[in-house]
């Protein structure tokens, strides 16, 4: 890449993959980088993230793969840019070697984040970007940058600005959204903020509640709007959560904060038909209960059976004296009420955010010309997997080429 003038400067605001990856490419290209980040230490969610094995990317097609962002246009042709065997060769080039899991997604053998982190900031300290940390971002005054800094409020001055301050779950790490009231100030769209991959409420009895908290539904289908993902769901105080329900939660949420309420149907042996469960159920059940007699005829979970025994008493009815096609039929097209969505702060990401249109294909604000986005502060969504560190880092090196081609002009 053509070297800029080493006078030229940039300020990154977040220090998360997709901040840290703009810095890495400007910092490459000669420009003086300094990285502003609100929390003490950078990375807090990415280390987050690698806690339970960290899932950078995906294997499947790059079709398939570039279809999971939903139609945003410029998400797709950053990922497409900078796809899957991209960042496994340059998390190769920081010494982490990468394995593709039985399911397709793409882990470090590390299994970890703290190691790759500590490999990129030397890498990052070896071009000469620098790091603000306890800097917070307040927005623009007199033609700067203000930032809350641990001895008062500071302006700074920047030739350009790339703003990647994540999205608005698990705020305590850093990315609270709190930036997009400063922006619409600015003439950016904005779209509200709301929950992705995210769990949902659910009115549970008490009962239900105490007895199946925190127990999961394994191998079972949930279906909302035409569209069944298989997965594991697991139980809360508050409703439900899990592999399968945020795959579906896109769809799931948008209906719930739409019309204040929505129908999931969950298939508890979603691989057996209608007919082989009433064959199975026509055995004799005598004095068993039902909960034991369909916990030994068709070896259903606790919790399985307390949730049919939960949508039989929404339904004014007994499970007992439903007949074996009735029950057959249930068994497979379990109605769960879902009441609302789970808070923001429980949420994997977000959705919302900067509207796709305000930023051109080099990732700057239309109404900033100098000033660019990159990360979950744009409005798009995809579901876990590896999709969504992909897109962060994509948009990342893609903000960061916009901004040195933008420098060079």
């Amino acid at each position: 890449m053509t070297q800029t003038s080493s006078e030229q400067t940039a300020a990154v605001i977040g220090a998360g993959p997709a901040g840290l990856m703009a810095a890495e490419v400007l910092g490459e290209a000669g420009v003086r980088v300094t990285v502003y980040e609100q929390m003490p230490s950078v990375g807090r969610k990415f280390l987050l993230a690698g806690r339970g094995g960290l899932n950078l990317t995906h294997s499947e097609p790059i079709e398939a793969f570039v279809a999971r962002y939903r139609g945003a246009v410029q998400v797709v042709a950053a990922v497409e840019a900078f796809p899957p065997r991209a960042l496994r060769a340059w998390a190769d080039a920081l010494g982490q070697e990468t394995f593709v899991g039985t399911s397709g997604r793409v882990f470090p053998k590390a299994m970890k984040a703290s190691p790759l982190l500590r490999a990129w900031l030397r890498r990052l300290a070896a071009t000469g970007v620098t790091f603000n940390l306890r800097h917070r971002w307040l927005g623009w005054r007199d033609g700067g940058l203000l930032f809350r800094a641990p001895d008062g409020e500071t302006i700074v001055r920047p030739d350009l600005t790339i703003l990647a301050l994540g999205g608005a779950s698990w705020p305590h790490l850093g990315s609270n959204g709190q930036w997009a009231d400063a922006l619409p100030e600015q003439g950016v769209a904005v779209s509200p903020l709301k929950p992705a991959n995210c769990g949902f409420l659910v009115g549970w009895s008490e009962t239900f509640r105490t007895r199946f908290e925190g127990q999961p539904l394994k191998g079972v289908a949930l279906t909302f709007a035409g569209r069944t993902v298989r997965g594991e769901a697991i139980i809360t105080s508050s409703g439900i959560e899990g592999g399968a329900v945020y795959a579906i939660s896109a769809d799931l949420r948008d209906a719930v904060l739409q019309n204040g309420a929505a129908e999931l149907h969950v298939a508890l042996r979603p691989d057996s038909t209608a007919s082989e469960l009433e064959a199975r159920l026509a055995k004799p059940r005598g004095k068993q209960s039902i909960s034991t007699f369909l916990r030994k005829a068709l070896n259903l979970q606790p919790a399985a059976i307390g949730l049919l025994q939960e949508a039989a008493v929404l339904a004014g009815e007994s499970l007992a004296a439903l007949s074996n096609r009735e029950l057959a039929a249930r068994i497979n097209h379990c109605p769960v009420r879902i009441a609302g969505v789970a808070p923001m702060a429980r949420a994997i990401s977000s959705a919302g955010g900067i509207s796709l249109a305000s930023v051109d294909d080099d990732f700057m604000l239309r109404q900033m010309p100098g000033t660019f986005v990159a990360g979950e502060m744009l409005d798009w969504e995809a579901p876990t997997g590896g999709y969504l560190l992909q897109a962060c880092f994509a948009t990342g090196m893609a903000a960061g080429k916009g901004a040195v081609k933008w420098l060079r002009r």
